[in-house]
């Protein structure tokens, strides 16, 4: 979290008010119940979202920063952990961002099978590139230019300098399943995927059939739960 004096001075600046009211405008609060078709007849995928970064404690554009789970990031990838005890899964895969490897190693941590296979890595569904915002603050422009922050975030087509849009992210994110769908049919077996606040709404998009904005819109909780989608 901020730490006492970054909060004295945006208070200072910005006013506490207005500082309080961005910060819980950008926790997280609202997020999506994420769906659970867990026919056995079919494959079954299994995907969910890091715990919480020192990144998303500080209100940071992380993007392919590799920023680590805090405590409480910990705490939430280890409620995944019962929630799995009893899948059966055959396959794991996180991107290769630290964050996303080390939710997967808690999450299965209690899943007797799982916790010793080997967790592949695969770069196609690691976080959205902020390009030149990577490192610098949310909260600040949030304060300063929130509609700006809102575009940055929520559009699907706009890319900040010398990063990704959305749209991008979806794309490598759909080429990395349209590569594993067919494996796991063929040799029906069950995979969980470790991936990020961005590449999930991939996974989401193409399970859900969403449109571009509700991709653009939708949250999913850091850690915590999963989805579960059929592979008929």
């Amino acid at each position: 979290m901020l730490s006492s004096a970054q909060l004295l001075s945006m208070y200072k600046k910005y006013g506490k008010e207005k500082v309080d009211q961005a910060i819980s405008y950008l926790s997280y609060k609202d997020t999506n119940p994420l769906p659970k078709d867990e026919n056995k007849a079919f494959p079954i995928l299994y995907v969910f979202r890091h715990g919480q970064t020192e990144d998303n404690a500080n209100f940071i554009f992380s993007g392919w920063r590799d920023s680590d789970l805090t405590q409480k990031g910990i705490e939430q990838a280890l409620e995944l952990a019962p929630k799995l005890e009893n899948k059966k899964i055959n396959m794991l895969f996180a991107s290769d961002q630290i964050r996303s490897i080390r939710t997967m190693q808690l999450a299965v941590s209690k899943n007797g099978q799982a916790k010793n296979l080997e967790i592949l890595r695969d770069p196609r569904i690691k976080e959205r590139c902020y390009g030149d915002l990577q490192g610098t603050s949310k909260l600040t422009v949030q304060l300063e230019n929130p509609s700006l922050l809102l575009e940055y975030r929520r559009s699907y087509t706009k890319a900040p300098p010398n990063g990704e849009s959305l749209e991008m992210v979806v794309k490598r994110v759909y080429e990395f399943i349209s590569d594993l769908l067919p494996k796991m049919k063929e040799f029906k077996v069950n995979v969980a995927v470790s991936c990020h606040g961005n590449s999930i709404r991939g996974f989401r998009k193409y399970f859900e059939n969403l449109s571009n904005q509700e991709t653009a819109e939708i949250e999913t909780p850091l850690g915590q739960d999963f989805a579960a989608y059929p592979i008929k």
